[in-house]
Protein backbone atom coordinates (compact mmCIF):
# COMPACT_ATOMS: atom_id res chain seq x y z
CA UNK A 1 0.00 0.00 0.00
CA UNK A 2 1.20 3.47 -0.88
CA UNK A 3 -0.16 6.82 0.32
CA UNK A 4 0.88 10.39 -0.35
CA UNK A 5 1.08 12.95 2.43
CA UNK A 6 -1.74 14.86 0.75
CA UNK A 7 -3.95 11.74 0.64
CA UNK A 8 -3.41 11.02 4.34
CA UNK A 9 -4.04 14.63 5.38
CA UNK A 10 -7.28 14.79 3.40
CA UNK A 11 -8.47 11.47 4.85
CA UNK A 12 -7.82 12.75 8.37
CA UNK A 13 -9.23 16.23 7.73
CA UNK A 14 -5.86 17.59 8.88
CA UNK A 15 -3.42 20.24 7.67
CA UNK A 16 -0.16 19.27 5.98
CA UNK A 17 3.06 21.17 5.26
CA UNK A 18 6.15 20.51 3.17
CA UNK A 19 6.39 18.02 0.30
CA UNK A 20 2.83 16.72 0.10
CA UNK A 21 3.70 14.34 -2.76
CA UNK A 22 5.95 12.19 -0.58
CA UNK A 23 4.86 8.55 -0.52
CA UNK A 24 4.71 6.35 2.58
CA UNK A 25 3.93 2.65 2.79
CA UNK A 26 3.24 2.18 6.48
CA UNK A 27 3.21 3.72 9.94
CA UNK A 28 5.71 3.36 12.75
CA UNK A 29 6.91 4.71 16.06
CA UNK A 30 9.31 7.63 15.51
CA UNK A 31 12.54 5.92 16.62
CA UNK A 32 11.87 2.83 14.48
CA UNK A 33 10.61 4.62 11.36
CA UNK A 34 12.27 4.01 7.99
CA UNK A 35 12.29 6.41 5.05
CA UNK A 36 9.08 4.74 3.80
CA UNK A 37 7.18 5.09 7.09
CA UNK A 38 4.85 7.70 8.47
CA UNK A 39 6.14 8.42 11.99
CA UNK A 40 3.45 8.84 14.63
CA UNK A 41 4.86 11.62 16.82
CA UNK A 42 1.80 13.29 18.22
CA UNK A 43 3.23 15.09 21.25
CA UNK A 44 6.48 16.95 22.06
CA UNK A 45 7.82 13.97 24.03
CA UNK A 46 8.52 12.24 20.70
CA UNK A 47 10.87 14.99 19.47
CA UNK A 48 14.11 13.19 20.32
CA UNK A 49 12.80 9.91 18.90
CA UNK A 50 12.03 11.66 15.61
CA UNK A 51 15.67 12.69 15.32
CA UNK A 52 16.76 9.07 15.94
CA UNK A 53 14.52 7.60 13.24
CA UNK A 54 14.76 7.89 9.46
CA UNK A 55 11.23 9.16 8.78
CA UNK A 56 10.82 11.88 6.19
CA UNK A 57 7.24 12.64 7.21
CA UNK A 58 5.41 12.50 10.54
CA UNK A 59 2.12 13.28 12.19
CA UNK A 60 3.03 15.92 14.75
CA UNK A 61 1.38 18.12 17.36
CA UNK A 62 0.01 21.57 16.44
CA UNK A 63 2.70 24.22 16.23
CA UNK A 64 5.58 21.72 16.07
CA UNK A 65 8.82 22.99 14.47
CA UNK A 66 8.79 19.97 12.16
CA UNK A 67 11.72 21.07 10.00
CA UNK A 68 14.02 21.06 13.05
CA UNK A 69 13.51 17.29 13.24
CA UNK A 70 14.85 16.80 9.72
CA UNK A 71 11.43 16.09 8.20
CA UNK A 72 10.46 16.87 4.63
CA UNK A 73 6.75 17.04 5.41
CA UNK A 74 4.40 17.02 8.38
CA UNK A 75 0.73 16.47 9.18
CA UNK A 76 -0.72 18.35 12.16
CA UNK A 77 -3.37 16.90 14.43
CA UNK A 78 -4.90 18.23 17.67
CA UNK A 79 -6.51 14.85 18.46
CA UNK A 80 -3.78 12.18 18.42
CA UNK A 81 -5.97 9.16 19.07
CA UNK A 82 -8.46 10.24 16.41
CA UNK A 83 -5.57 10.47 14.00
CA UNK A 84 -4.49 6.98 15.08
CA UNK A 85 -7.98 5.70 14.28
CA UNK A 86 -7.89 7.16 10.78
CA UNK A 87 -4.32 6.10 9.94
CA UNK A 88 -4.72 2.55 11.19
CA UNK A 89 -7.97 2.17 9.27
CA UNK A 90 -6.26 3.30 6.07
CA UNK A 91 -3.24 1.06 6.51
CA UNK A 92 -4.84 -2.08 7.91
CA UNK A 93 -3.96 -4.95 5.59
CA UNK A 94 -6.62 -7.09 7.23
CA UNK A 95 -6.62 -10.80 7.96
CA UNK A 96 -7.39 -12.05 4.48
CA UNK A 97 -11.00 -13.04 3.88
CA UNK A 98 -12.61 -15.94 2.04
CA UNK A 99 -14.08 -15.19 -1.37
CA UNK A 100 -17.50 -16.65 -1.97
CA UNK A 101 -18.78 -19.73 -0.17
CA UNK A 102 -16.14 -22.35 0.54
CA UNK A 103 -17.15 -25.85 -0.58
CA UNK A 104 -16.32 -27.20 2.89
CA UNK A 105 -18.92 -24.95 4.54
CA UNK A 106 -22.10 -26.70 5.76
CA UNK A 107 -25.17 -24.56 5.12
CA UNK A 108 -28.70 -25.73 5.81
CA UNK A 109 -30.88 -25.45 2.67
CA UNK A 110 -33.40 -23.29 4.54
CA UNK A 111 -30.79 -20.68 5.54
CA UNK A 112 -30.96 -17.32 3.74
CA UNK A 113 -27.63 -16.05 2.48
CA UNK A 114 -27.92 -12.54 1.06
CA UNK A 115 -25.82 -11.03 -1.74
CA UNK A 116 -22.07 -10.70 -1.49
CA UNK A 117 -21.58 -12.97 1.53
CA UNK A 118 -18.28 -14.83 1.94
CA UNK A 119 -18.16 -17.98 4.08
CA UNK A 120 -14.97 -19.75 5.11
CA UNK A 121 -14.22 -23.48 5.34
CA UNK A 122 -15.82 -25.74 7.95
CA UNK A 123 -18.36 -23.10 8.97
CA UNK A 124 -21.82 -24.41 9.88
CA UNK A 125 -24.99 -22.36 9.34
CA UNK A 126 -28.19 -23.72 10.83
CA UNK A 127 -31.76 -23.98 9.66
CA UNK A 128 -33.60 -20.76 8.81
CA UNK A 129 -30.61 -18.60 9.78
CA UNK A 130 -30.15 -15.35 7.84
CA UNK A 131 -26.81 -13.78 6.91
CA UNK A 132 -26.96 -10.13 5.84
CA UNK A 133 -25.53 -8.82 2.59
CA UNK A 134 -21.79 -8.20 2.35
CA UNK A 135 -20.94 -10.18 5.47
CA UNK A 136 -17.73 -12.16 5.92
CA UNK A 137 -17.96 -15.36 7.96
CA UNK A 138 -14.55 -16.81 8.81
CA UNK A 139 -13.44 -20.42 9.07
CA UNK A 140 -14.85 -22.77 11.71
CA UNK A 141 -17.71 -20.46 12.67
CA UNK A 142 -21.13 -21.64 13.83
CA UNK A 143 -24.41 -19.80 13.35
CA UNK A 144 -27.38 -21.50 14.98
CA UNK A 145 -30.90 -22.06 13.74
CA UNK A 146 -33.07 -19.00 13.20
CA UNK A 147 -30.21 -16.67 14.09
CA UNK A 148 -30.11 -13.36 12.22
CA UNK A 149 -26.82 -11.65 11.38
CA UNK A 150 -26.98 -8.14 9.94
CA UNK A 151 -25.35 -6.64 6.89
CA UNK A 152 -21.62 -6.02 6.75
CA UNK A 153 -20.86 -8.39 9.61
CA UNK A 154 -17.30 -9.66 10.02
CA UNK A 155 -16.78 -12.84 12.03
CA UNK A 156 -13.22 -13.92 12.63
CA UNK A 157 -12.39 -17.60 12.95
CA UNK A 158 -14.23 -19.86 15.42
CA UNK A 159 -17.03 -17.47 16.38
CA UNK A 160 -20.23 -19.18 17.50
CA UNK A 161 -23.67 -17.62 17.55
CA UNK A 162 -26.48 -19.54 19.19
CA UNK A 163 -30.01 -20.19 18.02
CA UNK A 164 -32.41 -17.25 17.62
CA UNK A 165 -29.77 -14.59 18.27
CA UNK A 166 -30.49 -11.25 16.61
CA UNK A 167 -27.41 -9.28 15.59
CA UNK A 168 -27.42 -5.89 13.90
CA UNK A 169 -25.41 -4.46 11.03
CA UNK A 170 -21.61 -4.11 10.89
CA UNK A 171 -21.03 -6.46 13.79
CA UNK A 172 -17.45 -7.57 14.46
CA UNK A 173 -16.76 -10.81 16.34
CA UNK A 174 -13.14 -11.50 17.25
CA UNK A 175 -11.76 -15.08 17.40
CA UNK A 176 -13.50 -17.40 19.82
CA UNK A 177 -16.45 -15.14 20.62
CA UNK A 178 -19.36 -17.16 22.06
CA UNK A 179 -22.81 -15.63 21.81
CA UNK A 180 -25.84 -17.46 23.13
CA UNK A 181 -24.57 -19.87 25.76
CA UNK A 182 -27.09 -20.82 28.45
CA UNK A 183 -27.31 -18.64 31.53
CA UNK A 184 -25.87 -19.82 34.84
CA UNK A 185 -29.22 -20.30 36.56
CA UNK A 186 -29.85 -22.97 39.20
CA UNK A 187 -32.23 -23.37 42.12
CA UNK A 188 -32.76 -25.75 45.04
CA UNK A 189 -36.13 -27.32 45.92
CA UNK A 190 -36.07 -25.62 49.32
CA UNK A 191 -34.48 -22.39 50.56
CA UNK A 192 -30.69 -22.77 50.37
CA UNK A 193 -27.90 -21.58 52.62
CA UNK A 194 -26.91 -19.14 49.89
CA UNK A 195 -30.34 -17.50 49.93
CA UNK A 196 -30.27 -17.24 53.71
CA UNK A 197 -26.76 -15.79 53.70
CA UNK A 198 -27.77 -13.21 51.15
CA UNK A 199 -30.72 -12.06 53.26
CA UNK A 200 -28.83 -12.07 56.55
CA UNK A 201 -25.48 -10.96 55.13
CA UNK A 202 -23.66 -13.84 56.76
CA UNK A 203 -25.81 -16.48 58.42
CA UNK A 204 -26.74 -19.59 56.41
CA UNK A 205 -29.39 -20.53 58.93
CA UNK A 206 -30.46 -24.16 59.18
CA UNK A 207 -30.71 -24.82 55.43
CA UNK A 208 -29.73 -28.35 54.49
CA UNK A 209 -27.49 -29.47 51.63
CA UNK A 210 -29.44 -29.96 48.39
CA UNK A 211 -28.87 -30.69 44.71
CA UNK A 212 -29.15 -27.91 42.18
CA UNK A 213 -31.95 -27.88 39.60
CA UNK A 214 -31.34 -26.24 36.22
CA UNK A 215 -33.32 -23.22 35.03
CA UNK A 216 -33.31 -23.31 31.24
CA UNK A 217 -32.58 -20.26 29.09
CA UNK A 218 -35.45 -19.81 26.64
CA UNK A 219 -34.51 -16.24 25.79
CA UNK A 220 -31.79 -15.39 23.29
CA UNK A 221 -29.22 -12.62 22.72
CA UNK A 222 -30.01 -9.38 20.88
CA UNK A 223 -27.23 -7.06 19.70
CA UNK A 224 -27.56 -3.63 18.05
CA UNK A 225 -25.60 -2.10 15.17
CA UNK A 226 -21.85 -1.35 15.12
CA UNK A 227 -21.04 -3.59 18.08
CA UNK A 228 -17.65 -5.30 18.47
CA UNK A 229 -17.11 -8.31 20.72
CA UNK A 230 -13.53 -9.24 21.67
CA UNK A 231 -11.79 -12.60 21.58
CA UNK A 232 -13.11 -15.36 23.85
CA UNK A 233 -16.01 -13.33 25.23
CA UNK A 234 -19.12 -15.16 26.41
CA UNK A 235 -22.62 -13.72 26.29
CA UNK A 236 -25.41 -15.74 27.89
CA UNK A 237 -28.94 -16.14 26.61
CA UNK A 238 -31.68 -14.58 28.67
CA UNK A 239 -33.81 -16.76 30.90
CA UNK A 240 -37.12 -15.42 29.56
CA UNK A 241 -36.31 -12.06 27.97
CA UNK A 242 -33.33 -11.56 25.67
CA UNK A 243 -29.92 -10.47 26.89
CA UNK A 244 -29.33 -7.16 25.11
CA UNK A 245 -26.28 -5.14 24.00
CA UNK A 246 -26.94 -1.68 22.58
CA UNK A 247 -25.61 -0.17 19.36
CA UNK A 248 -22.03 1.08 19.34
CA UNK A 249 -20.96 -0.86 22.42
CA UNK A 250 -17.50 -2.49 22.40
CA UNK A 251 -16.37 -5.45 24.50
CA UNK A 252 -12.71 -6.25 25.08
CA UNK A 253 -11.32 -9.79 25.25
CA UNK A 254 -12.44 -12.25 27.94
CA UNK A 255 -15.56 -10.36 28.99
CA UNK A 256 -18.54 -12.27 30.38
CA UNK A 257 -22.10 -10.95 30.11
CA UNK A 258 -24.61 -12.88 32.22
CA UNK A 259 -28.21 -13.80 31.43
CA UNK A 260 -30.84 -11.04 31.18
CA UNK A 261 -28.22 -8.26 31.25
CA UNK A 262 -29.18 -5.15 29.29
CA UNK A 263 -26.34 -2.85 28.19
CA UNK A 264 -27.03 0.54 26.60
CA UNK A 265 -25.44 2.33 23.67
CA UNK A 266 -21.77 3.24 23.17
CA UNK A 267 -20.42 1.50 26.26
CA UNK A 268 -16.86 0.20 26.69
CA UNK A 269 -16.29 -3.00 28.67
CA UNK A 270 -12.59 -3.74 29.19
CA UNK A 271 -10.89 -7.13 29.48
CA UNK A 272 -11.83 -9.74 32.09
CA UNK A 273 -14.87 -7.81 33.27
CA UNK A 274 -17.82 -9.89 34.43
CA UNK A 275 -21.39 -8.60 34.59
CA UNK A 276 -23.77 -10.79 36.57
CA UNK A 277 -27.32 -11.68 35.63
CA UNK A 278 -30.14 -9.15 35.26
CA UNK A 279 -27.92 -6.04 35.52
CA UNK A 280 -29.17 -2.89 33.78
CA UNK A 281 -26.36 -0.77 32.31
CA UNK A 282 -27.07 2.68 30.86
CA UNK A 283 -25.55 4.43 27.85
CA UNK A 284 -21.90 5.55 27.53
CA UNK A 285 -20.75 3.51 30.54
CA UNK A 286 -17.08 2.49 30.82
CA UNK A 287 -15.91 -0.51 32.85
CA UNK A 288 -12.13 -0.75 33.31
CA UNK A 289 -10.34 -4.09 33.21
CA UNK A 290 -11.34 -6.81 35.69
CA UNK A 291 -14.43 -5.02 36.94
CA UNK A 292 -17.14 -7.13 38.53
CA UNK A 293 -20.82 -6.23 38.76
CA UNK A 294 -23.19 -7.93 41.19
CA UNK A 295 -26.52 -9.24 39.90
CA UNK A 296 -29.86 -7.42 39.81
CA UNK A 297 -28.54 -3.86 40.11
CA UNK A 298 -28.37 -0.89 37.74
CA UNK A 299 -25.45 1.22 36.57
CA UNK A 300 -26.57 4.63 35.30
CA UNK A 301 -25.68 6.54 32.14
CA UNK A 302 -22.13 7.82 31.84
CA UNK A 303 -20.70 5.90 34.80
CA UNK A 304 -16.95 5.24 34.72
CA UNK A 305 -15.64 2.33 36.82
CA UNK A 306 -11.88 2.17 37.33
CA UNK A 307 -10.08 -1.11 36.68
CA UNK A 308 -10.62 -3.77 39.31
CA UNK A 309 -13.74 -2.15 40.74
CA UNK A 310 -16.32 -4.48 42.27
CA UNK A 311 -19.76 -2.93 42.01
CA UNK A 312 -22.12 -4.38 44.59
CA UNK A 313 -24.90 -1.76 44.67
CA UNK A 314 -26.69 0.60 42.29
CA UNK A 315 -24.58 3.38 40.78
CA UNK A 316 -26.29 6.67 39.83
CA UNK A 317 -25.68 8.29 36.45
CA UNK A 318 -22.42 10.14 35.87
CA UNK A 319 -20.53 8.78 38.86
CA UNK A 320 -16.85 7.74 38.74
CA UNK A 321 -16.25 4.76 41.03
CA UNK A 322 -13.32 2.70 42.21
CA UNK A 323 -12.46 -0.05 44.69
CA UNK A 324 -13.99 -3.07 46.40
CA UNK A 325 -16.72 -2.34 47.18
CA UNK A 326 -16.85 0.38 44.55
CA UNK A 327 -17.37 3.88 45.93
CA UNK A 328 -16.80 7.38 44.56
CA UNK A 329 -13.23 7.64 43.33
CA UNK A 330 -12.44 10.54 45.66
CA UNK A 331 -13.83 8.57 48.60
CA UNK A 332 -11.73 5.54 47.66
CA UNK A 333 -8.65 7.75 47.44
CA UNK A 334 -9.26 9.03 50.98
CA UNK A 335 -9.77 5.47 52.21
CA UNK A 336 -6.51 4.40 50.57
CA UNK A 337 -4.63 7.29 52.17
CA UNK A 338 -6.12 6.36 55.53
CA UNK A 339 -5.02 2.73 55.09
CA UNK A 340 -1.46 3.83 54.44
CA UNK A 341 -1.54 5.84 57.66
CA UNK A 342 -2.70 2.87 59.75
CA UNK A 343 0.77 1.56 60.76
CA UNK A 344 1.77 5.05 61.99
CA UNK A 345 -1.58 5.46 63.71
CA UNK A 346 -1.13 2.09 65.40
CA UNK A 347 2.28 3.14 66.72
CA UNK A 348 0.85 6.44 67.96
CA UNK A 349 -1.98 4.64 69.79
CA UNK A 350 0.51 2.22 71.35
CA UNK A 351 2.63 5.16 72.58
CA UNK A 352 -0.47 6.85 73.99
CA UNK A 353 -1.48 3.67 75.80
CA UNK A 354 1.94 3.53 77.41
CA UNK A 355 1.66 7.16 78.51
CA UNK A 356 -1.83 6.63 79.97
CA UNK A 357 -0.79 3.45 81.78
CA UNK A 358 2.00 5.36 83.51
Amino acid sequence: MEFTVQHIAEALGAEAAGNKDLIVCGASEPADATVQDLALAMSPKYGDALRQGQARVAIVWPGADWQSFGLEAAIFTPRPRMAMAGVTQMMDAGQGVPEGVHPAAVIDPSAIIEAGVSIGPLTVIGARARIGAGSVIGAHCYIGMEATVGQGTFLREMVSIGARAIIGDRFIGQPGTRIGSDGFSFVTPEVSGVENARKSLGDQGDAKAQSWMRIHSIGAVEIGDDVEIGANCTIDNGTIRNTYIGSGTKLDNLVHIGHNVRIGKDCLVCGQTGISGSVEVGNNVVFGGQCGVSDNIFVGDGVVAAGGSKILTNVPAGRVVMGYPAVKMETHTEIYKAQRRLPRLQRDVADLKKTVSK
